[in-house]
Parts: structure tokens; sequence; C-alpha cells
């Protein structure tokens, strides 16, 4: 391997491609500018994602190279019984992680880093930062995004690219996204680039995950591939450039959502003025339980219902985990209890008419994620291409707490206490 000052590459530019997962890998690797990444570096479909398989829980494992029981984001949102979707809060803010992040080692050893809507960096150390932050309840978007990010550098991105969104409907938003990513790269040229691209995962959610729909959002993709991979050629530093595309998580069909918090409220844990004793949080394809402090009564009261809810095909519980267990899948301490879906099934936080709703029979198509590592074809897609990378190789099972690491590796830094290890198998030999 060539290291000049300490560094196997001077640029890392990582993709978030996010719900890429080993059953799309044939199909995208067709395509131009994902077949080049792959014929002149190396891959893998056996990338293997944390637990829960939630955006914002894996993308702050990517970047501290640990699991969520030390990074301590556990969910996409913090605990907040019964509150709607468009007004809850989400771990936006880098205060939320418990532990270093590559971008806070570069920043202490004098490198450069940008963020294009990567989860989890609101009010960071991130050098050029477009955070991932939503105005909610009368909060205005622009002046969150500049408060949360670097103010000059996102006042200027929404100049030059804004129109191009229209909210956060896709394809608009990676479009604006990558043409963010491409102006950075092209004026700024950051040692890291860290860009979160939302498009497949949107449509998945909506549309189930075999359409035409998704077909549409790999060939944009890989578009978005062939820009970001085109600015580095017109910014001069392609050949000093090593490239990351990644998935997060798979996601699965969902024919029956469940509302397991129905069951409580059946049982009196919950109350008509939403007072509660204990709750189910959904990761989609799991829910945790949350019991108010202290309350024994209610835990037991809870477990027994749990009992009944797994013994009862009807509810599609594939398992329930028991806190030795989760600590066996690294999931956050506070966590005691948690369901598992079978697939076909997701569960729901909302209080609803019924139990479990049939979407089939209501004409809908929905696929959704939040399921353990372990499930057949879950794994994601790992493609690491660029200076001092092997060339037209493959990998086996890696894991996500391996990237962050890895990057620390490629750019000269040392990222201490991380539980993934460097991936010294895909760099050229000496």
């Amino acid at each position: 391997m060539e290291r000049l000052n300490g560094r196997l590459a001077e640029h890392v530019i990582v993709v978030s491609y996010d719900a890429f997962s080993e059953d799309h890998f044939n199909q995208a690797k067709k395509l131009p500018n994902l077949q080049k990444l792959v014929a002149d570096g190396v891959h893998t479909t056996k990338l293997k994602s944390v637990n829960p398989t939630m955006t914002y829980v894996v993308h702050s494992t990517m970047v501290t190279g640990v699991y969520p029981n030390k990074h301590g984001v556990s969910h996409n949102n913090p605990l907040q019984p019964f509150v709607k979707a468009n007004n809850q809060a989400w771990h936006w803010y880098r205060d939320d992680l418990n532990v270093p992040t590559i971008y806070d080692v570069l920043k202490a050893n004098g490198l450069t880093s940008a963020g294009i809507l990567w989860p989890v960096t609101a009010k960071s150390s991130i050098t050029y930062n477009l955070p991932e932050v939503v105005a909610i309840n009368g909060e205005n978007q622009a002046l969150k995004v500049l408060k949360n990010g670097s103010p000059l550098y996102c006042l200027g991105l929404e100049l030059k690219y804004g129109q191009m969104r229209k909210g956060t409907s896709q394809p608009y938003l990676d479009d604006f996204s990558t043409a963010c990513a491409v102006d950075t790269i092209k004026r700024k040229q950051p040692n890291l680039m860290l860009l979160h691209l939302i498009d497949l995962d949107d449509t998945k959610h909506a549309y189930g995950t075999q359409n035409q729909a998704v077909d549409a959002v790999i060939e944009r993709m890989d578009k978005r591939l062939g820009d970001i991979i085109k600015a580095t050629e017109e910014a001069g530093i392609m050949e000093e450039t090593v490239f990351i595309v990644l998935g997060d998580h798979g996601q699965f069909d969902v024919r029956f959502k469940v509302y397991l918090n129905n069951l409580l409220k059946q049982h009196g844990l919950i109350e008509e003025t939403n007072e509660w004793r204990a709750y189910f949080q959904s990761t989609g394809g799991a829910a945790y339980l949350h019991i108010k402090d202290g309350d024994k009564e209610a835990e037991a009261h809870a477990l027994a219902i749990m009992n009944d809810i797994v013994a009862d095909s009807k509810y599609g519980v594939k398992k329930l985990y028991k806190r030795a267990e989760l600590d066996e899948l690294h999931v956050e301490p506070s966590i005691h209890y948690m369901l598992e879906a079978t697939k076909g099934y997701s569960f729901e936080d909302d209080l609803s008419d019924e139990d479990v709703v049939d979407l089939t029979a209501r004409g809908e198509k929905y696929a959704t994620h939040g399921y353990t590592t372990e499930q057949e074809n879950y794994r994601c897609n790992f493609i690491i291409s660029g200076k001092n990378i092997k060339a037209n190789a493959q990998v086996g099972e890696i894991e996500m707490v391996d990237v962050a690491p890895t990057i620390a590796c490629i750019l000269g830094v040392k990222l201490n206490g991380v539980d993934g290890r460097s991936l010294d198998e895909v760099f050229k030999d000496n």
C-alpha cells in the first residue's frame, strides 16, 4: 500500500444508499456507474447491519464504529407516546451520541468533513454541514437548518439549489442532495464526504420492494453516483479518492399491520386519557416494551400479555426477546423486552379501531424494516473503490461497525474504542 502523509487516500466519499440491500444488488450492478465501482473495487452483499435496523441507529454506527448499546441511539425517535409521527422529534443532534465520531477525529487532526442530510449530525463538528433536521410544531425549516448546520454553507446551497426541492418529496430531495454534494466536492474538496440518499427507502415503504417504482429509483441512483464520480474528476481529485457506497438495512413487504398498544389499552395499562404504565414503541419489524419506572405490577401484567400475543398467530409475532438476548444483539440497555414481527407483519405505535389491519384487503402496498439482522435476504450491499483499493474483488460477511475504522485507516487517523475493525483485506498489497 502506498501511504502519503499517513493516508491511503486524501478523500473518502461515503454514499449511504438507504435500503440498498442484497436483493437489489444484481439489478443495480448492471448499470454503468455502479458497475464501474464494482469492477474497480471490492464488494460484498453480506454487510450485516445493527439492531434495530433503523436508519438513525445504523448511521450512528457507521460513523462511530460501535454498536447501539454504546453509542446510545436506539431508535430514530426518542420515546414520545401518542405523539403523531409528523410531530415527533428525532435523534437529530450530535449530542445524542455517547462516543466520538470519525468526523470529530478528523477535525482534531486538522482534516475536513462534509455532511449532506446525514442523520444525527445537527450541531456537530462537521466542517461543512447540511444536517438532516425537520421542522415540527410550527418551526421554520430554513431557520432550523441554519441554526443546526454550517450557516453560510447551508445558505449558499439553498440559494443555488433550493428550487430543486419540493419539500421532502422524491426524486427531488435526493436530486437536491446530490447537487449539494457535487458542489461541495468541487468547491471544498473535503477529506470526508458523508451523503445520505433516501429515494430507495421512501419508495420501498410506499410501494413495496419489487415494482417499477423501485426499478426507476435504482436507475436514478446510478445517475447520481455518476454525477458524484464526475465531480471528483472535474475537481482533479479522483485519483486521490476512495468511494464507499453502502446500504443501511433491507426491507420486507408487509401485508398485516399490528397495533400492539391496543392490547395494552384493553388490559388497562393505557388509559383513555393516554396515561400509560406500559407502552410499545415500534421499530416497524419489532417493538420495544417501555414500562414506567419502578412499576413491577405493570411489567408482570405486560409480560403476561406479551406471552399471550406470542401464542396467538394472528398477531404475527416471531419471538419475544428478554434482556439477556437483547445483550447479544447489542440493543441499547434501557430496553428490557422486545417483540419481533414475522415477515409479512409490522408493528405500529398508534391506537387503532382494529388490532390487525390487512393491507391487501385494502388494496395497499407497504414495506418496512426494523427487524433483527438475523434474517434471510436482509443483508446490505457494500462497495469500496478507488485509491489503494483492490480491483474486481469480493469479500464475505462484514459488519456495520467496520465502516468507521476503515475510513479512519484510509485517512490515517485513529478512532479509539471501536467494536469493529479496519477492512484491511480490501487494500492493495504492499
